[in-house]
């Protein structure tokens, strides 16, 4: 019923291309915007608002990836993004875990906006917990935070959550998986799952060995997401097809999507294409962007779609 498979929607050739294969595949696949991406007042991926991305995205899975305070351009509470998140997703990841990283604070937040969420739309459903470089969790937290929630939402509330995430070792730095692969943790944590009757579920599942998503999937993993390897993979598209490299840089580095990602030794002007790698996904959509683009559109959703054989 549920995709094994949630993928960032990096650009529209992204979602274009899980349209596409879905279609000629039968596989289910989820997309997860996140509040930069897709927002009720435009995100930078195709400047799509909220209704927008949902309009055009609707016969594949919904799930709002990140919901909550601060997870957006701006400093909020986050509840202006779920009004209308409610309105047009299937599945809303609750995470408070940002700007609350104190576990009774994160449990309050987390049971308010699912109660919210709830008298809006009350056939939606909920993933809760975060990935480890937001907070990191332990095993028998986890299990109190599924006891407590439990205690505090009304059954037929709880019974909507879904999924939980789970940490095994995955983080994200400059187009590398820096995690470390904790095989005790990831059962442990899919022992929690189980328990509570969920679907397990780990993000940052980026530029991992195939084969080793597929083993923590036999060890009883249910689902993983995938993004930032999907854009690396169009931005890669335009380098290989001979884009304009000093003009692409030129506009990667005057957004400053970039300094996120990177350390302190990073050089960006040295480091051109390490740069460019990193930003490329964030800037497809700007005006200056669409005036070098190439019209390589169908290499890029084969290169999209042959990733997602080698996933399937």
């Amino acid at each position: 019923m549920y995709p094994k498979y949630y993928i960032g929607p990096m650009s529209k050739n992204v979602v274009d291309s899980i349209i596409e294969f879905t279609t000629e595949t039968n596989n289910k696949i989820g997309l997860i915007p996140s509040r930069r991406q897709v927002e009720w007042d435009g995100g930078y991926v195709n400047n799509w608002t909220t209704k927008e991305f949902a309009n055009y995205s609707n016969r594949l899975v919904l799930k709002r990836d990140h919901s909550g305070p601060g997870q957006g351009y701006i400093d909020d509470n986050g509840y202006r993004s779920l009004e209308e998140d409610c309105k047009y997703f299937n599945l809303i990841h609750i995470d408070p875990w940002k700007k609350f990283p104190d576990y009774k604070e994160g449990l309050k937040w987390t049971a308010d906006m699912i109660n919210f969420c709830y008298e809006r739309n009350p056939l939606l459903e909920y993933e809760i917990g975060t990935e480890e470089a937001i907070r990191k969790f332990e095993w028998y937290e986890l299990d109190n935070l599924l006891r407590d929630l439990s205690l505090i939402l009304k059954p037929k509330i709880f019974n909507q959550v879904k999924y939980l995430v789970i940490q095994s070792g995955t983080s994200l730095k400059e187009n590398t998986n820096t995690g470390e692969y904790d095989q005790t943790k990831l059962l442990q944590m899919v022992e929690v799952a189980k328990k509570w009757g969920l679907f397990s579920k780990e993000h940052n599942g980026d530029y991992i060995p195939v084969n080793l998503i597929k083993e923590k999937m036999s060890l009883g993993l249910n689902s993983i997401n995938i993004a930032p390897e999907f854009g690396l993979l169009e931005t890669n598209s335009y380098i290989s097809e001979g884009i304009d490299i000093d003009k692409f840089w030129k506009i990667c580095y005057d957004s400053k999507r970039w300094e996120k990602w990177v350390d302190n030794d990073f050089n960006p002007y040295t480091q051109k294409l390490d740069l460019i790698k990193i930003c490329g996904h964030y800037v497809l959509s700007t005006p200056e962007f669409l005036n070098i683009k190439l019209d390589i559109d169908h290499i890029i959703k084969n290169n999209i779609k042959n990733k997602l054989y080698e996933l399937y």
